[in-house]
C-alpha cells in the first residue's frame, strides 16, 4: 500500500472546487488534506482529519493547488537581453527577434537544449508550478522541430507542435510554401512527439486561411488544437479557435464583442498572458470583460526568451489582479483550475478527493497574499504527485 500523509492546521485551503467551500476557490478554513500515494484522498476540517502514516503541521499557512502553466516556449538557446534592454530604454533595436532565437537554437546541442529546459522547469517548480506545457517553434525545419519536441516529451506531459510560429528564414518570401512544409513533412516528423498543434494566427505570422490549414492538418494526425490569437491586433484567431473547438485561444488582447460572445458560447478557454504585456509595454487584456461574459479564463506565463521571460505564476497572478480587473480568487482559480481547463485536464488544478496530489504551501495565511505581496517568494513547500519535491 502507498504511504499516506496528512497536512493539518492549514489556515486557508483553496480547493478550487466551489462544491467543497465558499467562492470560486472553494476555500476551507482550519483545514486538513490527506495524500494517499499520488492522489488526494480527503479534505475537510482539521478536527475531523483521519490518521495517516505521516503528519505535517502547516501552522496556519495557506495551501492551494499546484499552478497549471498552460503556455510556454522553453526549448530554446541564446539570449535576447539586448532586445529587452533597448525596448525598455526607448531605443530602436534591429536584431532578428524570433529569428535570433531560431539561429541559436539550431546551433545548440541536444544536451544544451535539455539543460535549459530542465533549468526553467525547476525554476517554475520552486514557484509552485506542477503542470507545465511547452512548445516547439524555434527550429522551423522538420528535423529541428522534431528534436525540440522529442526533448520536451521526455520531461513534460503537455507538449505542443508549433512549427507555425513564424515562417522560417528560408521561406521569408514563400509563406505558402512554408505552410505546405508545416502541414506535410514537418507534421509527419513531429506528430509522434506532441499532444497539441498550435499556430500563431497574427499579422506578420499566419493569416486565417493558413492557420486553418495548419490546425486541420494537425487534427487529422490526432493532435488537439490551440491557437495564438488576437495578440497584436484584431483578427480571425479567436473565431477560428472557437469554430474548430480548440482547447484555448491564447493572448486574447484585442477582442471584438463578437469574439467575446463566441468564447462565451463555446468551450474554448481564453488564456491570458500578462507577462507578455508587462515585458513589451503593450495593453493588457481585459479579463473583467471576459469573466463578466461567462468566458472561462486561464492565466499563464508565456515564458519565452523574447517577449515574456518569466516562469513565475505568482507574478502573473499579481499582475492580473492589479492590471486586468481580476479578483485574487479569480486570478488564483485561473492559474490553477483555469489552466487545467485550457489543457483539458480534470486531474490537476484542484485539491479534491481523486485529484492528483499537487499541493503548494505558502508562507502566508491566505492565497490573497500572492497579489497582496507581489514579488515576495511565498512558496515554502511543493508536492507533485504526492511527493514533496520542494521545501524551503
Amino acid at each position: 500500500m502507498a504511504a499516506t500523509t496528512v497536512i493539518r492546521n492549514i489556515g486557508s485551503l483553496a480547493t478550487g472546487d466551489p462544491q467543497l467551500g465558499p467562492g470560486p476557490l472553494g476555500v476551507l478554513r482550519d483545514a486538513a488534506l490527506v495524500i494517499d500515494g499520488e492522489r488526494v484522498a480527503w479534505v475537510g476540517p482539521t478536527g475531523l482529519a483521519p490518521a495517516a502514516d505521516t503528519a505535517l503541521d502547516a501552522e496556519g499557512r495557506a495551501a492551494l493547488p499546484g499552478f497549471v502553466d498552460s503556455h510556454s516556449h522553453l526549448v530554446f538557446a541564446g539570449d535576447r537581453t539586448e532586445e529587452f534592454n533597448a525596448r525598455m530604454s526607448g531605443r530602436p533595436y534591429s536584431a532578428g527577434g524570433i529569428r535570433t532565437t531560431v539561429a541559436a537554437t539550431r546551433a545548440a546541442s541536444d544536451a544544451e537544449l535539455a539543460a535549459t529546459l530542465d533549468r526553467h522547469v525547476r525554476e517554475a517548480l520552486r514557484q509552485g508550478t506542477t503542470t507545465l506545457e511547452t512548445k516547439s517553434g524555434y527550429g522551423l525545419t522538420p528535423e529541428e522541430e522534431a528534436r525540440a519536441l522529442r526533448i520536451a516529451a521526455t520531461r513534460l506531459e503537455e507538449v505542443t507542435y508549433l512549427g507555425a510560429h513564424v515562417a522560417a528564414p528560408e521561406y521569408a518570401d514563400d509563406v505558402a510554401g512554408y505552410v505546405d512544409l508545416v502541414t506535410g513533412p514537418m507534421l509527419d516528423a513531429c506528430a509522434p512527439h506532441a499532444r497539441w498543434v498550435d499556430v500563431f494566427c497574427e499579422r506578420g505570422a499566419f493569416d486565417g486561411d493558413q492557420a486553418r490549414a495548419v490546425l486541420t492538418a494537425g487534427v487529422a494526425r490526432g493532435l488537439l488544437p490551440r491557437v495564438h490569437a488576437n495578440q497584436l491586433t484584431y483578427g480571425p484567431g479567436v473565431q477560428l479557435a472557437v469554430e474548430l473547438g480548440a482547447a484555448s485561444a491564447d493572448h486574447c488582447t484585442h477582442l471584438t464583442d463578437a469574439d467575446v460572445a463566441a468564447l462565451a458560447a463555446g468551450s474554448t478557454v481564453a488564456t491570458l498572458l500578462p507577462g507578455c504585456e508587462f515585458s513589451t509595454r503593450a495593453d493588457y487584456p481585459d479579463a473583467r470583460r471576459l469573466l463578466d461574459a461567462g468566458v472561462t479564463v486561464a492565466l499563464s506565463t508565456d515564458c519565452n526568451p523574447g517577449s515574456s521571460f518569466t516562469s513565475s505564476m505568482p507574478f502573473c497572478v499579481a499582475v492580473a489582479v492589479r492590471e486586468m480587473g481580476m479578483t485574487p480568487d479569480e486570478a488564483v482559480w485561473s492559474a490553477t483550475a483555469g489552466g487545467a481547463a485550457a489543457l483539458r485536464r480534470e486531474d490537476v488544478g484542484r485539491l479534491r478527493p481523486g485529484a492528483r496530489a499537487d499541493v503548494v504551501l505558502l508562507d502566508a495565511p491566505s492565497h490573497v497574499h500572492l497579489a497582496y505581496r507581489p514579488g515576495v517568494p511565498l512558496v515554502t513547500d511543493v508536492w507533485r504527485r504526492g511527493e514533496r519535491v520542494w521545501h524551503r
